[in-house]
């Protein structure tokens, strides 16, 4: 399989290239050529496949330039019940990502067993063994520079720790995480790890990450690669716990259902238009913002408006946070008949700051037919789902599993399976969990205490210079 850009002026390349890249020499992202399909029979088969042996059956379609074999070795190791168990009450951790019934036809799918406690483990972990696999076969080395609202970073952090030819620089707007996620960042020493906390926010960081990746000669210099969900490798590797979650509601393998997902930068629910695109017969895909609206503003209305830095606002469901969705950009391509021209046109007005509007257009015609519906939550919302989960069901939830499950209820069709995809275990929010019902969370016994480990982080201005400069003093070239 090949790989093109979504602005159509880079080469095709395959997936152990566009795995190490990140963005494409355009500046667009990397999306397959065509989508594989998948068969009746496949579905059939996958019903008795462990997670590890579901993640190999779909990825083997993805990155057809690594060995069977390989590809095989490196998802049985990454996809074990020894990664996948924090200790977690009440969680069959075996299942890797159990469903969790809360009432007929609504689940939530368990997607925070893993070593950070967030869903970007389910990805991350994976992606860590690709490139120390890629490196080694390849006899290179790797710098990767990244952008978190919260949990990519630890995630990355805690799976590139210690990997053979691999750095990892990681920007976070400085304080605007919650205690517990600079923790887990900033209390890492491993010497292969090195956090940069911007005095801005998210998306300060975000843009960052995008203007040293487009300067070419530097990348190509210091070996640039990425960890967010701009690189492709991220979102193939979530296409599986959405085969999973279908696979754990359904019966039949004409049966519909719904995902609930919360999207701050579209990577994760962008993972669920690849799934529905494959031929999964999923109904809707609930997208969820927090107070920071701009996604949900453009599935209602077509005009989508990124906002300033200064206009972002600081919420209770930090990682969401997010004006500017990378991924956006992927699902746009398919939405205008992926005609890269279209998109490289949308996206200068908004890389220089600006906004497009598809409504009246032959594009916003056909939104329907990708299944998208959205909505809001504030966090007056999250407290309320926050203390009716746990009265209702004994169960405590997160801030942004809360803002999935609030909308959740919004678009639900009670006919069939809606799945709410975690996204933390509460113990990384532990302010508001206090705040809304009067206790702390359960957190492993690994974790506590984190908040008081030495921290190690360089606090830098939103300037690119400066964090080339930090990347070349640290790296050689």
């Amino acid at each position: 399989m090949k790989y093109l850009s979504t602005r159509g002026d880079s080469p095709q390349l395959g997936f152990s290239d566009i795995l190490l890249g990140g963005l494409m020499q355009d500046g667009g992202l990397s999306l397959p050529a065509e989508y594989p399909r998948i068969t009746d029979a496949e579905l059939t088969a996958m019903r008795s496949m462990s997670y590890a042996e579901l993640a190999f059956t779909i990825l083997s379609k993805f990155a057809t330039d690594i060995p069977v074999e390989d590809l095989r070795a490196l998802t049985a190791k990454t996809y074990t019940a020894q990664v996948y168990c924090n200790g977690r009450p009440d969680s069959d951790a075996s299942q890797i990502t159990p469903l969790r019934k809360l009432e007929n036809n609504l689940f939530l799918q368990e997607l925070s067993n893993g070593p950070t406690l967030a869903f970007k483990d389910m990805a991350m972990q994976l992606l860590g063994n690709l490139f120390e696999y890629v490196l080694a076969k390849r006899g290179e080395e790797i710098n990767i520079l990244g952008a978190t609202s919260g949990d990519t970073g630890s995630a990355a952090e805690y799976a590139m720790r210690g990997k053979h030819g691999v750095r990892v620089f990681m920007l976070s707007p400085r304080e605007n995480m919650s205690a517990f996620q600079r923790a887990q960042m900033y209390s890492l020493q491993d010497a292969n790890i090195f956090n940069i906390a911007v005095r801005g926010m998210f998306d300060d960081a975000q843009d960052i990450v995008k203007a040293v990746s487009n300067d070419l000669a530097f990348k190509a210099q210091y070996k640039i690669g990425a960890v967010n969900s701009i690189n492709w490798g991220r979102v193939a590797a979530q296409v599986i716990y959405y085969f999973k979650g279908w696979l754990s509601a359904t019966t039949g393998n004409d049966q519909e259902v719904s995902f609930a997902v919360p999207s701050g930068n579209f990577g994760n629910i962008c993972a669920g238009h690849i799934v529905r695109q494959m031929g999964l017969p999923i109904r809707k895909l609930i997208l969820a913002t927090n107070e920071n609206d701009v996604l949900d503003e453009f599935f209602r209305t077509g005009a989508y408006k990124p906002r300033k830095t200064v206009d972002v606002k600081v919420t209770s469901s930090p990682s969401m946070d997010i004006s500017k969705a990378s991924n956006f950009e992927r699902f746009v391509y398919d939405l205008v008949g992926r005609d890269p021209k279209v998109v490289a046109e949308l996206w200068r007005a908004v890389d220089g700051g600006g906004q497009f509007d598809l409504a009246g257009t032959q594009f916003w015609a056909r939104i329907k037919d990708f299944g998208f519906v959205s909505g809001a939550s504030s966090h007056a919302d999250r407290l309320a789902t926050i203390r009716r989960v746990y009265k209702d069901h004994g169960l405590m939830i997160d801030t942004h599993t809360a803002d999935g499950l609030k909308v959740a209820l919004e678009h639900r069709d009670t006919d069939i399976p809606t799945i709410v995809l975690e996204t933390a275990l509460p113990a990384k929010f532990e302010e508001t969990i206090i705040e809304a019902l009067g206790e702390k969370p359960w957190r492993p016994t690994s974790m506590q205490n984190i908040e008081a480990l030495p921290q190690r982080v360089e606090v830098m201005d939103i300037d690119v210079q400066a964090v080339k400069d930090f990347i070349a003093a640290r790296s050689g070239g």
